[in-house]
Formats: C-alpha cells, sequence, structure tokens
C-alpha cells in the first residue's frame, strides 16, 4: 500500500513550466516533448502529484534531448491530483486507482502507435509504478523502469515479459530494500527477461523526483536514478 512517504516534499504544480506543450492524445490532456517525428518514444507516469510537477516535466525535457525520444506524460488524474491540503490520501487515491490508469495508459499506447511510433519505453514513479509493471506484462512496451514504486509485488514481478529495472531507495517503507531483493530473485529466474534492481543508498521514497534544487547531493542521487533510466532506455528501446 502506498504510505505518507507519498505525500513528502510536494511540489508546487505549474501548468506552464517545461520546454514541451500541452496536447490531447488518446484522450488524455499530456504535456509532450522532443522530437516529434522520433519513431521511439518514452511514456513517464507520474506519482500522485501529476504531470504539472516541475521536476517532472524537467526530467521529461531531459529524457527527450539526451536521449532523443518522444517523451509523452499524460494526465492520468483527469485535472485532479493530489493536493494535500484539499483532501485526504486514502480518499483521494479511492478515485484514482492504478487500474484505470493502466487502462487509460493502453488507449495511449495505440494513439502513438497510429502517430508511427515503433517503439515504447515506459517508466513510473510511485502511483505510476504499479500502471508501467501492468504494461510490462504484455507486448504494449518494449522496456520498462520503476523508481520508488507503490504497490508492486512479487507476483507483478513473476509476470513481467519487457525489459525491466527497478530503482528504490534504502529508506523506503513503501518497496523497501527487502522487496526489491525479492524482485531481484525474481528477475534471476526469468532468464528471457532482461532485469536490473538497483537501491539508492540513503535516500528516501521519491527522491528522484522529490528533489529540492539546493540540496546538492539530493540533485545528485537523482540525476543518477535519471542517469540509470536513461541508459535503460537507450539500450531497449531503439
Amino acid at each position: 500500500m502506498s504510505g505518507p512517504q507519498c505525500c513528502e516534499n510536494p511540489p508546487s504544480l505549474c501548468s506552464t513550466c517545461g520546454a514541451g506543450s500541452v496536447t490531447e492524445i488518446g484522450g488524455l490532456k499530456a504535456y509532450v516533448t522532443g522530437p516529434s517525428d522520433s519513431k521511439l518514444a518514452v511514456l513517464l507516469v507520474s506519482d500522485i502529484f501529476g504531470f504539472e510537477a516541475p521536476n517532472f516535466r524537467k526530467l521529461a525535457d531531459k529524457t527527450a534531448r539526451v536521449g532523443g525520444f518522444h517523451v509523452v506524460v499524460p494526465d492520468f488524474f483527469y485535472g485532479d491530483p493530489f493536493i494535500p491540503e484539499k483532501t485526504e490520501r486514502l480518499v483521494w487515491l479511492q478515485s484514482h486507482g492504478t487500474d484505470k490508469g493502466f487502462e487509460d495508459a493502453k488507449v495511449v499506447i495505440a494513439a502513438l502507435r497510429n502517430k508511427g511510433i515503433s517503439t515504447i519505453g515506459a517508466a513510473g514513479f510511485c502511483w505510476g509504478g504499479k500502471v508501467v509493471v501492468e504494461l510490462s506484462k504484455s507486448d504494449c512496451i518494449q522496456a520498462a523502469v520503476l523508481l520508488h514504486p507503490s504497490r508492486v509485488t512479487v507476483d507483478d514481478i513473476k509476470e513481467v515479459k519487457a525489459p525491466i529495472a527497478v530503482l528504490g531507495a534504502e529508506f523506503d517503507k513503501i518497496s523497501p530494500p527487502e522487496l526489491l531483493k525479492q524482485f531481484e530473485e525474481v528477475l534471476s529466474t526469468k532468464p528471457d527477461v532482461s532485469g536490473y534492481v538497483k537501491v539508492f543508498p540513503g535516500v528516501p521514497h521519491g527522491w528522484a523526483v522529490r528533489y529540492k534544487d539546493d540540496d546538492e547531493t539530493a540533485v545528485k542521487l537523482a540525476n543518477e536514478a535519471h542517469q540509470d533510466m536513461l541508459d535503460w532506455f537507450t539500450k531497449y528501446v531503439q
């Protein structure tokens, strides 16, 4: 289950930040960045704070710029991200389930295929990790990265078919290192699936996107996670 760590260091949302633009794909609003004529796409599935988080859009721009990918960040929450001052987390989660996110993601992916995209990778953060692990159980995507995922189980990992990297935190009550060790053990029994598990020392859940810009160490560790994600997509989204 997702816990209070999901809510720590909430971002100040910004609808106009980023180098890309907001459009509609598969019936959802989406932040889109990178070359529109690329045949290679990356889908970023956010945590509960949604697609207007500045650090998240910054990562989308970085993924497009460095990897040359067409990057799509859908608004899976239909304009209603989690805002701590507005609602209680468990109440919000009841009406923003990952099952619905998974179904919406499949529609977005189908729309990208219709636009001529040939290969798609997906990365999920916290809430989005569950959506992406579901996508990785079929041929929807060609590569997956989970960063401090929430609600992902050992049984989920057993069903994974796409190459998958799991990047976790040492101080994570939601997906603790002990659970990630089990993921690693399961992946080691699946020779037909490329798998990679890494636990980042000294960081909490959410470190990859909910860092403070003036915290040099936090930024460095977030950038390391971003590079690992980019390396994975460079290898398998081609």
